[in-house]
C-alpha cells in the first residue's frame, strides 16, 4: 500500500489558490480604473472655468495704466482662455463654442475700435459684445451642467 504525502494535492490547491487571487487583483484593479474614469471631468471643464473667470474680470478691472489698457488686456485674456475651451470643447458642443468664438471676436473688435474712437456708439457696441460673450458663455455652461457640475 502506497501512501500519498498529499503534497501534489496540496501544490494544485496552492496553485488554484494564487490562480483566484491573481483574478481576484484583476478584477479590483478594472473596477478601479473604472470608477475613476467615470468621476473625471472632461478637460473642458477647466477650460470653462478659466473662461468664466477672465469674463467675471471685467467687472473688477484696474484702471491705473488707462481704461482702454485695461479692458484690451482683460479681453486678450478672454480670447486666450475662449480659445483653450473651443479647442478641448468643439467637436462635443458645436454650436455653443461656435457661438463663444464669433462673440469674443466681436468683442475684440468692438474694444479696438474703442481703443481709437471713445464715441458713445462705440462704447455701446462693445457693451453689447461684452454682453452676447455673456450669453454665449452662459450657454455652453447650462449644455455642460451635467459633465461639469
Amino acid at each position: 500500500m502506497k501512501i500519498q504525502t498529499g503534497s501534489s494535492r496540496s501544490r494544485a490547491r496552492h496553485g488554484g489558490g494564487r490562480l483566484r487571487v491573481l483574478a481576484a487583483a484583476a478584477v479590483a484593479i478594472l473596477l478601479a480604473a473604472t470608477v475613476a474614469g467615470c468621476s473625471s471631468k472632461p478637460a473642458y471643464c477647466t477650460d470653462r472655468t478659466n473662461l468664466e473667470n477672465s469674463v467675471k474680470g471685467l467687472t473688477s478691472l484696474n484702471f491705473s495704466g488707462g481704461v482702454t489698457s485695461a479692458i484690451q488686456s482683460q479681453v486678450s485674456k478672454i480670447q486666450t482662455n475662449a480659445t483653450a475651451l473651443v479647442n478641448s470643447a468643439k467637436s462635443d458642443f458645436p454650436s455653443q463654442t461656435s457661438a463663444i468664438t464669433s462673440s469674443v471676436d466681436a468683442l475684440k473688435s468692438s474694444v479696438t475700435a474703442l481703443a481709437s474712437d471713445r464715441s458713445a456708439a462705440n462704447v455701446a457696441t462693445a457693451t453689447k459684445d461684452a454682453s452676447n460673450v455673456v450669453n454665449s458663455v452662459n450657454s455652453f455652461n447650462d449644455a455642460t451642467s451635467s459633465q461639469c457640475g
